[in-house]
């Protein structure tokens, strides 16, 4: 195994690189979870208003799971020519794509005006959202992880994962600000629609900064070694490759995602709903409560990353699992009591242990895979967990709340998704002190499943 201390320095533009990775994952993650609240707090009455309120807002949630379903074939297709093609070219197809589905959702016609064609557009953007976020997070952890430094490769490959709560501070923000100064009917009727088209003036910045900056050195290097070998399929399908070498790195990063996709939605997402059905919290507190934890949350990101370049990927990631399976019942104790202050804390550290799992997730699941498949192996890994794990997330929970009338199922829902995470992140090998650079060979299942060996797959 190699030791960081033989890695290449990091590159002298890794600052400006992490800085247009967290840019463009904040304006992908501000789209994405700006339709996560709006499907919580608005969605149910504009797109779905003949229905009982709880039973519009599982169908607004229903819409929100559909872009989760399009994240695997986001997955596949941006990871397949991100391994071929590089990673610069697919994070800027990505974020247009996301910015201008969003953008067109604030254009949308409601149900009051078409009818069921209404619905019908936003689930069809929805799907443009989610197979754009599936690949944007592969391509931009990479593009950090691969541009050196592996001594802080955690800390530096975190950055790109503040770009969620990042994300989420800015759509709870703006839609915070909304809510404070329109009244129910104006929101309801229009002013929903301007954080969405806030978007296309996001994306023209992210555009701007994604165009200064290089493609990863390291993929390069990759990809001359293969033209010089004039390899066959293996190069040409990385997806074979991963599903021929990296299988069981697949299954680990996929029984990672777990706890930490479902526990996120329900923290941040779920709660909208929760709090103010059940624990009688107004529309506008459990923004704020939201707002302020995702700031923390953004802090203490690049903290457990630079934990995790200590004491190793898995020790950070298992603690944030175990953590967050034991906060369920006091999360939802505290939250029912209808405080502000209990609400605040209930989300805060519900996500400070969340981003113990979320911050070595970039560098643990970039050391799992080959050069030449990272980017397919990556984002399957993660992407194709969030179809059982963050999309049904919410609705899930809804329906548990509507079934039960209690919190009680829906924190044994997520302990159940911690058992998971515990189980594939305990098998899993640590990673912390692999060479992303060295030369590969693709290895093999066994060659994978020796310690001995194991670098050779990388």
């Amino acid at each position: 195994m190699s030791s960081p201390a033989t890695a290449p320095p990091a590159s002298s533009n890794l600052p400006r690189i992490v800085a247009a990775s967290l840019i463009g994952t904040t304006i992908e993650w501000y789209d994405f979870f700006l339709y996560g609240s709006a499907a919580a707090l608005v969605f149910n009455k504009v797109f779905f208003p003949d229905s009982d309120p709880l039973v519009g807002t599982l169908l607004s949630f229903l819409t929100y799971a559909v872009g989760f379903a399009a994240r695997p074939l986001g997955a596949l297709v941006f990871g397949h020519y991100g391994d071929r093609l590089g990673r610069k070219k697919l994070l800027l197809l990505s974020l247009v794509l996301m910015g201008g589905a969003t953008f067109a959702i604030g254009l949308l016609p409601t149900h009051a005006t078409v009818g069921t064609a209404a619905p019908v557009l936003l689930t069809t953007l929805r799907l443009v959202q989610g197979f754009a976020l599936g690949g944007e997070w592969g391509g931009a952890v990479l593009l950090v992880s691969e541009h050196g430094d592996a001594r802080r490769r955690g800390f530096w490959a975190a950055w790109p994962q503040t770009g969620a709560p990042a994300g989420q501070l800015l759509a709870t923000g703006v839609l915070s600000l909304l809510t404070a100064v329109l009244s129910d009917d104006a929101f309801g009727a229009w002013g929903w629609r301007i954080p969405f088209l806030l978007s296309g003036v996001l994306v023209i910045v992210g555009l701007w900064i994604r165009l200064s900056v290089d493609e990863s050195p390291v993929f390069k290097q990759a990809l001359e070694q293969a033209e010089s070998r004039r390899t066959g399929d293996a190069e040409k399908l990385p997806l074979v490759s991963v599903l021929r070498h990296h299988w069981r790195d697949v299954l680990i990063a996929m029984g990672a995602r777990m706890a930490e996709n479902i526990s996120y939605y329900v923290i941040t997402a779920f709660i909208l709903v929760y709090a103010t059905t059940s624990a009688g919290v107004s529309k506008q507190t459990a923004l704020n409560a939201v707002l302020i934890a995702s700031a923390v949350h953004f802090a203490v990101i690049p903290a457990w990353g630079a934990l995790s370049d200590r004491l190793g990927r898995r020790p950070v990631y298992l603690l944030g699992a175990a953590g967050v399976g034991l906060w369920m019942f006091p999360f939802f104790s505290l939250v029912d009591t209808g405080s502000f202050g209990s609400l605040v804390l209930a989300v805060t550290v519900g996500l400070v242990l969340h981003g113990a799992m979320y911050a070595p997730q970039a560098a643990f699941f970039a050391e799992m895979f080959a050069t030449r498949m990272r980017y397919s192996g990556a984002s399957i890994g993660a992407q194709f967990a969030s179809v059982a794990a963050g999309a049904p997330a919410p609705l899930i929970a809804t329906a548990l709340l509507s079934d039960y009338g209690s919190s009680t199922p829906i924190a044994l829902y997520v302990i159940a998704a911690v058992v998971l995470t515990l189980i594939a992140v305990g098998v899993a090998r640590e990673t912390r002190d692999r060479d992303l650079a060295r030369p590969e060979d693709g290895g093999d299942d066994r060659t994978a499943a020796s310690p001995a060996t194991e670098a050779r797959t990388v």
